[in-house]
């Protein structure tokens, strides 16, 4: 076990986020199948399952191979996916209190919720400022290397801004609700700004450098998450600030659920047929299973959840239906990178050592003489 452990890397995090937000989104859908929301409390469990399993297996990778770990922060394609660590924790804490609190009870729910909200809230804001440090100091990164991979550690305070209201209701009134409302605002507008200056990066590398390698194509898909994530959080705003903050900035969360939400879901639907024709591409090229097909789950639940919010303060039906069909797309992938990820576990691939690149032979030269 310890030596399977080596090559364990935080971008597994992932999974757990991928399958946690398949049980959030699901309980918000805008329908009434008998059944559903017992299969998201299940979906929900085997996150949580999940979650305890990768902690306890990080926890022998960093003690018995730290040379290991200290190799994943130093690499600049590895150290943004400590972000992962951050939101699996956030979701799964958020989905307790959704959809878990129909299993373990609400006093449960919100329990484990706050330690989880608390440590990924912790995790997030480091890795938020320690991440691009690593990147300006130690990894020496060059713009032709850009990828949507750096978006995650800058985008983890963002799921904390969406799944910190959901505690708000379970604090004494007064100034602990408004501060914690206020602070998950401060982390939207953290992480948007960080956002914002880390995307032009990622767009001019994508359309001056060409194509993404096909095991990195998967990672269009990230964009989506500040996206759908942001509008997510807005709604939040709304729905939580009334009777915690006064009356005239409750209504000004309510015009921002609409005002931001709708142009950038209008954004994430353009982003979202781009990434999707580049998929297709690589995919019709050779592109194989990697890790990076997690990256079809989580930032489209996302988007599942804005869409979500945008059909609650808008009252209007094209929102539930997008956010029907996009919780479709997300069943599917989540379906194709669970099976495909339990291949790998069964087989051993995917928690092998990278391959040695191959050594060209030198050329023979005749002697002539």
């Amino acid at each position: 076990m310890v030596t399977a452990v080596r090559h364990l890397g935080p971008n597994w995090y992932a999974s757990v986020m991928g399958t946690a937000i398949v049980a959030t989104a699901g309980a918000g859908l805008p329908l009434h199948l008998p059944g559903l929301r017992t299969a998201c409390a299940a979906v929900w469990a085997l996150s949580l399952a999940m979650l305890l399993a990768l902690l306890a297996a990080r926890t022998l990778h960093w003690t018995h191979h730290r040379d290991q770990a200290r190799a994943h922060l130093l690499d600049p394609g590895m150290a943004p996916f400590y972000g992962c660590l951050a939101m699996a924790l956030l979701a799964v804490g958020g989905g307790g209190l959704v959809v878990g609190r129909d299993w373990i009870g609400l006093g449960a729910a919100v329990a484990l919720d706050t330690v989880l909200f608390g440590a990924g809230t912790a995790v997030g804001l480091t890795a938020a400022v320690a991440v691009p440090y690593l990147m300006a100091v130690r990894h020496k990164v060059h713009p032709s290397q850009a990828t949507p991979v750096w978006l995650l550690p800058v985008v983890a305070p963002m799921v904390s801004a969406a799944l910190g209201p959901l505690l708000v209701p379970h604090l004494p009134p007064g100034q602990p609700r408004e501060t914690l409302l206020l602070a998950c605002f401060a982390m939207f507008g953290l992480s948007l700004l960080a956002t914002l200056l880390m995307l032009p990066l990622v767009f001019a590398r994508l359309v001056t450098g060409g194509p993404l390698p096909f095991a990195l194509t998967p990672t269009l898909f990230l964009v989506l998450g500040p996206l759908g994530q942001s509008t997510t959080a807005v709604g939040k705003f709304a729905d939580f600030a009334p009777g915690v903050v006064p009356v005239a900035y409750a209504q000004g969360f309510t015009l921002l659920a609409v005002l931001y939400g709708v142009p950038v879901m209008g954004f994430a639907l353009l982003w979202l047929g781009l990434a999707t024709a580049h998929v297709v591409r690589a995919r019709r090229r050779g592109m194989r299973f990697a890790m990076t097909w997690w990256a079809f789950t989580f930032p489209v639940g996302t988007c599942v959840t804005g869409a979500e919010s945008l059909a609650r303060h808008t009252g209007l039906a094209v929102y539930d239906g997008l956010a029907i069909v996009l919780y479709g797309v997300l069943v599917a992938a989540w379906a194709t990178a669970a099976v495909h990820t339990a291949r790998g576990l069964l087989s051993g691939a995917l928690l092998a050592g990278p391959r040695p690149a191959p050594v060209a032979l030198r050329p023979v030269t005749a002697r002539t003489t």
